[in-house]
């Protein structure tokens, strides 16, 4: 499943890699695409529900648009 976040905070390359660790923390196997330019984050997985990745990505202190 492919899921899409509106993540607003990222600012750098930096950014994108926390926001990719957190989720494969979760799902090692996850595919994590990041558009910093759009503030979009793209996971494809099959282990993690939305909620589940929208708290990672907001664990680590970035903002998740619903």
């Amino acid at each position: 499943m492919i899921e899409t976040f509106t993540v607003t905070g990222m600012t750098c390359g930096h950014c994108e890699a926390a926001v990719t660790r957190a989720i494969r923390r979760l799902d090692p196997e996850a595919q994590v695409r990041i558009d910093r330019g759009h503030n979009r984050v793209e996971v494809d997985t099959s282990r993690l529900t939305r909620e589940a990745l929208a708290s990672a990505i907001r664990e680590e202190g970035y903002e998740v648009a619903d």
